[in-house]
């Protein structure tokens, strides 16, 4: 054997020197690159473009994700957050090549541009610029409010942040506030656990829509215990609470069910609580309240049945069921529903009929701007057009920030959706110290193309603003019905004094088929016969400014302060207008 190894070797090392020779193999030699042609190639895999960090922490980390490719070599990368270097690269494994990701912990709420700048060997630049945004942290509108859940294109519960758990193939349709749905579909719901949603009271509220025909019984709220003893057929009624509704004669018979630990109760309303859907064939609203003396059920704000009630108990109510009655209430076929909800909102207090009403009214409006953090509209979640330098003033508003005035500066945002037959404004306003002129404060009206520097075309839309009247705010409503405008002059009660009234007060004006109103603090100011506003050319909403559509007596940018702007496509109420009054009191 080990002759026969020496001989291999000798053999081999015969072949390697005559191969060598013979340019067989040719040794180790440099391979020219080439020219650098190109710049570097750029991705940014996280965030994508107009992602929105939702976090309730008033700052946040984000995972960025990147990657950098080169024909040649990259010489560098600098990755930066709204201009400012957060970090820098030049030693990377493959030359041309570089993945890299970075938690960068220092998201504050608002607009943020991330930049990707790479550079090659050759000094070629690419910057690749990714916007994104972070939510100001969710703020509930109600006392008592634990659960929020907007159907927003997703299942998520807002106070939390969570998903829902989703079983089978639930979806989305068109919400009551040009949003987003939740749409039922058979064997289809949500569950969430109810960790901090249990108390001795309990409040829920939502929108229904409902199918054209009922063919069944269905579950829409539950919070009950499962029921051992009947697995496939659960009816433990004994705690927790049940809202479902029946088929009676092609209605939807609502009611309520509520167990106290040892019994349960029915609210039961009868007739009143049928809903026929060849007659409403929309949404409608539906709530109920537990305390610890009732269970009151109410449709559209009205109430339908009040039962007496000695108090829930929560034993075993580990699950909340959405639009069904599966897990825990289906002994009697109340499953899923294939009906539409939108808005749920739960609460650990026994909501007052006002407040019910208060919250239904908010929900139909058709624009709403909280300046939370933002200038953002809140039911699309589109931002407003900024023009000049108006701020955010953080806390000093009646829920959280407000909109704080400056010369030069306000808002525009698109009236698409914003327009009916009626028209409703609701706001509130703290005036600076000194009234030092005119100001607009909402206008929506057409452009004036003959007075292009000083516009003042009044025959379609309305302006509202203030005139200076003796160093008082003298607030006035202009309407236009398509041929002429309409003045809603109040006179000394539609006068304000910022010595007087040093801080926030509400203001409202409404617009029907017959007349225009001004409201101050929920008092009706003037009334004038109207005899319906025409929308021709508004095409813009200028927030606390006449510019650019109103500007030819001086109507220009206020510098006082707005919160809580609401407008409706419907002439509220005088009882209405009390309500959104008393909601920031």
């Amino acid at each position: 054997m080990k002759t026969y190894s020496k001989l291999v070797i000798f053999v081999l090392s015969i072949f390697l020197l005559n191969a060598c020779d013979q340019n067989y193999i040719d040794g180790i030699s440099a391979v020219d690159p080439g020219s650098d042609e190109s710049a570097p190639q750029v991705k940014v895999n996280f965030p994508p473009e107009g992602y929105e960090l939702q976090t309730n922490e008033a700052v946040a980390s984000i995972n960025i994700d990147f990657e950098v490719r080169d024909d040649i070599e990259i010489a560098s990368i600098s990755l930066k957050m709204d201009g400012a270097e957060i970090a820098s690269y030049s030693d990377f494994k493959d030359y041309r090549v570089a993945m890299e990701q970075l938690t960068y912990d220092n998201v504050t709420t608002g607009t943020h541009v991330l930049s990707v700048v790479a550079t090659d060997i050759d000094g070629k630049t690419t910057t690749l610029n990714v916007n994104f945004a972070k939510s100001p942290p969710y703020v509930p509108l109600y006392e008592g409010e634990v659960f929020y859940m907007p159907f927003n294109n997703e299942f998520r519960e807002m106070n939390s942040l969570e998903l829902a758990t989703v079983v089978g193939n639930p979806g989305f349709t068109g919400g009551i506030q040009g949003g987003t749905a939740y749409a039922g579909a058979t064997d289809a719901y949500l569950t969430f656990p109810t960790t901090g949603l249990q108390g001795n009271e309990f409040s829920a509220s939502m929108w229904i829509n409902l199918p054209e025909t009922i063919t069944g019984g269905a579950g829409i709220l539950v919070m009950g215990p499962e029921d051992t003893a009947n697995p496939d057929a659960q009816n433990n009624r004994k705690s927790g609470f049940r809202l479902f509704y029946d088929n009676s004669s092609g209605k939807a018979f609502f009611k309520v069910n509520a167990g106290n630990g040892s019994s349960d109760t029915w609210v039961d309303g009868g007739d009143l609580a049928k809903v026929d859907p060849a007659v409403t064939n929309g949404w409608f609203h539906i709530a109920f309240t537990i305390s610890e003396s009732s269970v009151i059920l109410y449709i559209n704000g009205e109430e339908i049945k009040n039962s007496a009630f000695t108090g829930i108990d929560w034993t075993g109510c580990d699950v909340l069921s959405i639009m069904s009655g599966a897990p825990r209430f289906t002994g009697w076929g109340h499953k899923s529903s294939i009906a539409k909800m939108d808005e749920l909102r739960l609460f650990n207090k026994a909501l007052t009929q006002d407040e019910i009403k208060t919250l239904m009214l908010k929900e139909e409006s058709s624009f709403y701007m909280d300046f939370n953090g933002d200038f953002k509209e809140s039911l699309s979640g589109t931002e407003a057009t900024v023009v000049g330098s108006p701020s955010i003033a953080y806390s000093a508003g009646l829920k959280g920030d407000a909109y704080q005035g400056a010369a030069n500066s306000y808002l525009t945002y698109p009236t698409a959706g914003l327009q009916g037959e009626e028209f409703s404004a609701s706001f509130w306003m703290k005036l600076p110290a000194t009234i030092d002129g005119a100001a607009g404060i909402l206008v929506m009206g057409p452009e004036d193309t003959a007075n292009p520097t000083a516009q003042n075309n009044r025959k379609s839309g309305f302006r509202f603003f203030n005139d200076n009247s003796g160093g008082k705010a003298f607030f006035k409503l202009n309407a236009g019905n398509g041929t002429a405008d309409t003045w809603v002059d109040g006179g000394d009660p539609a006068k304000v004094d910022p010595s007087v009234t040093t801080g926030w007060f509400h203001l409202a004006f409404t617009i029907s088929k017959s007349n225009a109103i001004f409201y101050l603090n929920g008092q009706e100011i003037k009334s004038s016969a109207f005899t319906g506003i025409d929308w021709t050319g508004c095409d813009i909403l200028s927030i606390m400014s006449g510019a650019p559509r109103f500007t030819g007596w001086g109507h220009n940018s206020s510098l006082a302060m707005m919160d809580e702007l609401y407008l409706f496509n419907k002439a509220l109420s005088a009882d209405e207008v009390i309500l959104m009054m008393q909601d920031g009191l």
